[in-house]
């Protein structure tokens, strides 16, 4: 998708998205903030948007939220005041494809139904790489295309309307797994359908 598209399709979702999109995305923000939760240190959330997440993340973290859009994060922002969420340090509009900090500066990297938005999604994962401390861990939470079946079928039929549904149905899962410096070490599917899947990865050096 192209950054323009990126920012018009997020324009049109932002005031409705806790309602829509983000009640369906609810069990796969649980799980993610779970395992960070376990994990503690410093966060990083790729593709905050709306801030649904930022609530779950216990209050011993320190959270760091970018999105791109800052109709999002109008709204992330809002969250954070009203509910006093102490424990979320900062909240930046940026780039996923070029992060504004300093190597190894995260011990965990959340991403939660981004990496099939944005343009270059091989850029974003060597970037969250990057900012990653060694030994720390990628939660990545997305749909990822089928090979075959009904929702396969249904998947590819979308696929055109990428940039106005402002994510792609069809998006290959092994467009995340070519980071040399990432480990995948835990595959989830979230629903009965398979609709969302979990893949925790570990980064090796």
């Amino acid at each position: 998708m192209k950054p323009e598209a990126i920012t018009a399709s997020y324009r049109r979702w932002a005031p409705i998205y806790d309602m829509t999109f983000g009640r369906i995305t609810n069990t796969g923000r649980r799980h993610a903030t779970r395992v960070a939760n376990g994990t503690g240190g410093k966060v990083l959330e790729v593709g905050v948007g709306t801030g649904l997440a930022l609530p779950f993340y216990d209050a011993s973290l320190e959270v760091t939220g970018i999105d791109f859009s800052e109709d999002m994060l109008t709204r992330a922002r809002t969250k954070v005041a009203e509910e006093k969420l102490d424990h979320v340090r900062e909240l930046r509009q940026m780039d996923a494809r070029n992060l504004d900090f300093p190597d190894a500066s995260f011990d965990t990297i959340v991403a939660m139904h981004l990496i099939s938005v944005v343009p270059d999604p091989e850029q974003v994962m060597a970037e969250m790489a990057r900012v990653c401390k060694p030994g720390g861990q990628i939660l990545l939470v997305n749909h990822f295309a089928r090979d075959e079946g009904w929702l396969a079928w249904l998947e590819r039929k979308f696929a055109p309307f990428a940039d106005y549904m402002g994510w792609h149905s069809n998006f290959p899962k092994d467009r995340v797994l070519g980071e040399q410096a990432l480990q995948l070490v835990e595959e989830t599917p979230l629903t009965r359908l398979g609709v969302f899947t979990f893949l925790r990865m570990e980064k090796t050096a």
